[in-house]
């Protein structure tokens, strides 16, 4: 066990130097599948997304699944790959410290050797308190270095611009003001969706004391434009789902089609058929999770 244990925190220290020089991007994965593709196609790292493997697993994503459903899947995923692999763990699969280093020495047994934490909670958008949340964080850490992962990457992440917390002349600080306390509880990384703008990310690299976690994605900035303003790490959530969800829709109704013509393309007469419109485009987090809702 100690053996296992000494390798996998070499892999967490491998992580950790992916997070300073050269920008970090990393593909979300969501099974054991994508997680070998994305191994296969370069990947320093791989991170999963609660939000495909939830669908995966038929459920909606922001903790639909237990703790022990979907470290299974990062179990798997860990499995197949030699590069190392962060889980989201989303709150953490309950509300106390405790709970969160129960999730992490999970984490840890399961082959993980970074998680993302959140600071706000699955039921709404009520963000925990910068004290709770650090003794969260702190005890993440402690349950990693009891099972011999002192150097496990936590990825904090703090929704204030998700869920648009405080008044918009605020968040800045505030975000800030978490990343400073998070840091000090002993996170590696400030992870921040919902903030998508630039100028303002270029300011927080400035003046976070944590290395920060920005995404890409459709309609976002690119990778190159993140990395230019500073961002160290990159992903995409649950991007690479959809794109591949998407695909497979597009190939299901093909094959369906009677005439041979893809619901997703044009009607013999040029112009689309009753309900064809509506649903044609890409498939998005919310059409994907209200698949399950």
């Amino acid at each position: 066990m100690a053996t296992a244990h000494s390798s996998l925190n070499a892999k967490a220290q491998l992580l950790h130097s992916y997070h300073s020089g050269s920008t970090l991007v990393l593909p979300n994965a969501w099974d054991a599948a994508s997680a070998a593709l994305f191994a296969e196609a370069g990947a320093k790292a791989v991170a999963t997304t609660s939000g495909g493997v939830s669908w995966a697993l038929g459920r909606p994503d922001g903790q639909g699944l237990s703790r022990t459903e979907m470290l299974a899947m990062a179990e798997r995923i860990a499995s197949v790959v030699d590069v190392p692999v962060t889980a989201d763990i989303e709150g953490g699969y309950g509300p106390s410290a405790q709970d969160v280093a129960e999730t992490v020495r999970a984490a840890v047994a399961a082959g993980v050797v970074g998680i993302n934490l959140e600071d706000s909670g699955a039921a709404d958008t009520t963000l925990f308190g910068v004290e709770a949340q650090s003794e969260r964080i702190s005890a993440a850490r402690e349950a990693a270095a009891q099972v011999g992962v002192q150097d496990l990457l936590i990825n904090a992440r703090t929704d204030v611009f998700l869920f648009e917390v405080g008044e918009a002349s605020e968040r800045f600080d505030e975000v800030v003001s978490r990343a400073r306390a998070y840091a000090e509880a002993g996170a590696d990384c400030l992870f921040v969706p919902g903030l998508v703008s630039l100028p303002v990310l270029k300011l927080l690299v400035g003046a976070s004391p944590l290395p920060v976690n920005a995404m890409t994605g459709p309609g976002g900035p690119s990778v190159a434009e993140l990395a230019a303003a500073g961002v160290q790490r990159i992903s995409v959530g649950t991007a690479m789902a959809e794109i591949a969800y998407t695909a497979a829709r597009a190939a299901a109704r093909e094959l369906l089609a009677e005439d041979g013509d893809s619901k997703d393309g044009d009607s013999k007469d040029g112009d689309a058929k009753d309900g064809d419109s509506k649903d044609a485009g890409p498939l998005t987090y919310f059409d994907l999770n209200g698949l399950f809702v």
